[in-house]
């Protein structure tokens, strides 16, 4: 439970007490991870659904359940995603990426990944029908923290001390990731009408993090807590799109 603490508090704005987050709390906490990503989903499911019976504009409320996620997240997933596509865009050794990482600003490939991200997940909410609101972000969000358990799989080091990333690296199992893979495909089957598109969904996401993580750990020399941001938004468009495409009428 100390772990399911440490991922509520990490994860979330809620002023949850975790203590000091030690290396096996931590461990423990990427493996919550998922389920805090579906409470998270829903809510913001929960939270559009409201706005269009309200009589928002679609992609109006798209774009305000998305804001409601960064804030519920304090952006540290989209400030992860950013550093990430500044570093990855970036030339010069593995120091000199991970050095414009840690600047802190945003540059040209961190502005157009976030307005590619950030309007497409918008977009595809904007196009989900209401029945599929709740359980189709809840399903999103929960795909798109258990990502982090592939990125901190064993064998893949802290790409720098100090920091989220050297706390994780190497903590799980080589196991954890694809059995959440596993369970999600099957909830995906009952949460998206069809049954495929859900584990279509769930399987492309998995591939996309895959490949980002190999990428970043030969870029970075290991990984980092912008890379789990990253891996997390990028799986979460990339399910809303796809479920968002394999609607009848789109």
């Amino acid at each position: 439970m100390r772990g399911l603490a440490l991922a509520l508090s990490w994860l979330t704005v809620l002023p949850v007490r975790a203590g000091e987050p030690l290396a096996g709390t931590a461990a423990a906490a990427l493996r919550w991870a998922p389920l805090v990503g579906g409470a998270l989903g829903a809510a913001a499911g929960a939270l559009l659904l409201g706005l269009t019976v309200l009589g928002v504009p679609p992609l109006v409320g798209g774009l305000l359940a998305v804001g409601f996620l960064g804030l519920a997240t304090r952006g540290m997933h989209l400030d992860g995603l950013a550093d990430t596509a500044d570093g990855l865009g970036c030339y010069g050794p593995p120091e000199r990426a991970l050095a414009v990482m840690k600047d802190g600003g945003a540059g040209p490939f961190a502005v157009v990944t976030l307005i590619v991200v950030i309007g497409s997940q918008a977009a595809a909410l904007a196009s989900l029908p209401p029945g599929l609101l709740v359980g189709g972000t809840a399903l999103a969000g929960a795909v798109g923290r258990s990502g982090f358990a592939w990125v901190a799989r064993r064998g893949i080091p802290a790409a720098r001390p100090g920091g989220l990333g050297a706390t994780v690296a190497g903590s799980q199992p080589a196991w954890v990731a694809p059995l959440w893979w596993l369970v999600l495909a099957g909830l995906g089957t009952l949460l998206v009408p069809a049954r495929w598109p859900g584990v279509i969904a769930v399987g492309l996401a998995a591939a996309v993090v895959i490949g980002l993580s190999r990428h970043t750990a030969r870029r970075f020399g290991g990984m980092s807590g912008d890379v789990l941001g990253a891996a997390s938004e990028l799986a979460v468009t990339v399910v809303l799109v796809t479920v968002s495409a394999a609607q009848p009428g789109l």
